[in-house]
């Protein structure tokens, strides 16, 4: 199934980001303490080597290979720029008192129910932590739902691609 839609598709470049990093440490384990950024790293690169040995025609592309600060804007610029076909972000969530588990995953745009939007902007308020951030970002602002509804109709061109992967990763 995975070999037809890379096929359909032409799958050629894929980046990997490991979400946060350096001194944006995602989310602290309410059991462990364990940072998300140390436990997305070697799930990233375990991810990238699986997908070159099933399919050696695929360039895998790492946003951050070691515990560094990369800007939203260089990763998706990373993408842009090699052209990248799909760019996929592994992040741990940790909600204090939750009884939650297992896997979520989410495409960009679809951000039409709150807790969607809730998870956006707070993924997305990394960017208040970039240098020059209201020039970078065009202003963007992060806890705008209008910021969203605009970066999300620029995106639609892809959505159904994203939801067929969506599918296939759930």
């Amino acid at each position: 199934n995975c070999s037809l839609l890379i096929a359909q598709n032409r799958l050629d470049v894929i980046v990997l980001d490991a979400g946060h990093g350096g001194k944006d440490p995602g989310t602290l384990s309410d059991f462990s303490g364990v940072q998300e950024k140390n436990i997305v790293l070697p799930i990233t690169m375990k991810l990238g080597k699986i997908i070159e040995e099933k399919f050696p025609g695929i360039r895998i592309i790492y946003s951050r290979t070691t515990d560094e600060f990369i800007d939203l804007k260089v990763r998706t610029k990373v993408a842009n720029e090699n052209r990248a076909k799909l760019f996929i972000s592994i992040h741990a969530n940790s909600i204090v008192g939750a009884n939650a588990y297992g896997t979520e995953t989410f495409i960009m745009g679809l951000h039409k129910d709150n807790s969607n939007f809730e998870v956006a902007k707070r993924e997305n308020s990394v960017i208040l932590m970039d240098e020059n951030y209201k020039e970078k970002y065009e202003g963007f602002d992060p806890d705008s739902p209008e910021s969203y509804i605009l970066f999300s109709l620029n995106q639609s061109a892809y959505q159904q691609n994203s939801l067929k992967f969506a599918q296939k990763v759930e």
